[in-house]
């Protein structure tokens, strides 16, 4: 029974049976042709010799009535006279309208054709296969009426070569259908195994792979059916699958470099307070103030891999109709007081009405994702300024940060947007940050289904575009 629950044994199974169904159906169609065909051949004979007797009823009904002959019922049952139609397999009976024999042909010896009553309504011609001491007999009864006669003349046709030759048939179909059972069920098994070999050779795959063999492929090429369609998926996650495998093992490992500096200062402050604490305040105090430093960083690099993770993922995330505009000045008011601090002009501007544009989306992760964007321009601008703009065109917000900073280097222009990168210029812990900032961009901006990229500035410095669909590109 086990090794019925296999999709190859179903398929088999299902198909064999439809098949066998489909030859059985035939078989009893053809067996019930064969029978008709050999019923019609039976009747067109009766009905020859019954059109026959028809016409010397009427001739000798007309004879006898001007006196030239004997009456039609006489001359009908004259022993011997109706062995002119008979046969060694047709039958000739006379009888009267209540159904009583008068007459009938010498090779029937005693026996009938069985007795019909003609009932008011009944046609004057009927067909039947009677049962008889002679066999199966295919009989024809049509009642004629003269003036002053009414007689009903039978004509019966043996079956029994009909039955033979329908034993026949239905012998040698049984064999044809067993026969084809047989072709059928080991065709099927072939069939489906053969179509299902691929599916075999999958599995197989799916079950070498592990974590550390991800770079393994299908590779089949060659193949344009669904199965083909299928191997070329499986090729594309598998595709997937390695390039988030490599991203998980580089975060974790970036993640435990960056980790690695700010636990490994809070643990030697530790030692030194345990050490020195009470022997010399200045320890004491710079060593708690390396441990909040350092603390706080930690604090910041954790609550950043959990908004990478909550905005990478997507899911959860309450989303509205909002003005982008708002979301955006709040982000630039925010960061006033630090752009003060530095002595930095930050201005934002708006090239759309009031309100406008209109995009789907969550007003905090946006608002963070623009807080980013300037903290990374203020972060790297000594002097000059950071400026924030706002268009919408086509069906599409924009939104520009430049800076007048140090600039980012051409090669690292793509890579800025990765997990814990920093470019060369960043590098020195006299540069705050956690590596993360930038990564959540780019997640906040993939899940309101926007872009983000850096470009170098042409006054100097880099800008960051980030493009949103509006509502009304949605609708």
């Amino acid at each position: 029974m086990i090794r019925f629950k296999t999709l190859r044994w179903r398929i088999a199974s299902v198909y064999a049976l439809l098949l066998i169904a489909v030859i059985a159906i035939a078989a009893f169609v053809l067996t019930f042709e064969i029978r008709s065909i050999l019923l019609d051949g039976s009747r067109a004979k009766v009905d020859r010799i019954s059109s026959d007797i028809a016409r010397v009823i009427a001739r000798n009904g007309a004879l006898s009535a001007i006196g030239d002959t004997l009456p039609v019922e006489e001359e009908l049952t004259t022993p011997g006279y109706l062995d002119h139609w008979a046969s060694p397999t047709t039958y000739i009976e006379v009888d009267t309208p209540e159904g009583y024999p008068e007459g009938k042909s010498t090779n029937m010896g005693s026996a009938t054709l069985g007795r019909t009553v003609q009932q008011p309504h009944r046609p004057p011609v009927t067909y039947s296969t009677e049962t008889t001491p002679l066999g199966d007999i295919y009989v024809r009864d049509e009642l004629f009426q003269y003036p002053g006669v009414a007689l009903v003349v039978k004509v019966g046709e043996s079956l029994d070569l009909t039955n033979q030759i329908l034993k026949k048939v239905r012998e040698l179909l049984a064999l044809v259908v067993l026969f084809a059972t047989v072709l059928v069920i080991i065709g099927s098994y072939a069939l489906a195994a053969s179509a299902l070999e691929p599916i075999d050779r999958l599995i197989a795959a799916m079950g070498r792979i592990r974590s550390d063999q991800l770079d393994q492929r299908l590779g089949w090429t060659d193949r344009s059916d669904e199965l083909g369609q299928l191997a070329r998926t499986f090729d594309a996650m598998l595709d997937r699958l390695e390039e988030g495998f490599a991203r998980e093992r580089q975060f974790i490992s970036d993640a435990s470099h960056e980790l690695k500096t700010p636990l490994t200062i809070i643990n030697a402050n530790a030692q030194m307070l345990q050490r020195w604490a009470d022997r010399d305040p200045q320890i004491r105090a710079d060593s708690l103030d390396a441990i909040r430093t350092e603390s706080a960083s930690l604090s910041r690099m954790i609550n950043g891999m959990l908004l990478l993770a909550k905005a990478e993922s997507g899911d959860g995330i309450p989303r509205a109709s909002l003005a982008l505009d708002g979301v955006v000045a709040e982000a630039v008011k925010l960061a006033a007081t630090r752009a003060a601090e530095k002595s930095l002009l930050l201005t934002f501007s708006s090239q759309t009405a009031a309100g406008q544009p209109l995009v789907f989306g969550d007003a905090n992760l946006l608002r963070q994702l623009f807080t980013n964007l300037i903290d990374n321009a203020l972060k790297f601008t000594e002097e000059g300024h950071v400026d924030v703009t706002l268009s919408a065109e086509d069906g599409t917000a924009k939104v520009e940060v430049s800076d007048t900073g140090i600039g980012i280097e051409s090669e690292a222009l793509e890579r800025v947007f990765d997990r814990f990168y920093r470019t060369d210029k960043s590098r020195n812990r006299s540069v705050p940050g956690t590596g993360l900032g930038l990564a959540i961009v780019r997640s906040i901006a993939r899940v309101h289904d926007g872009t983000v990229e850096a470009a170098p500035n042409a006054a100097g410095g880099t800008v960051f575009r980030v493009t949103f669909p509006t509502l009304t590109s949605l609708s």
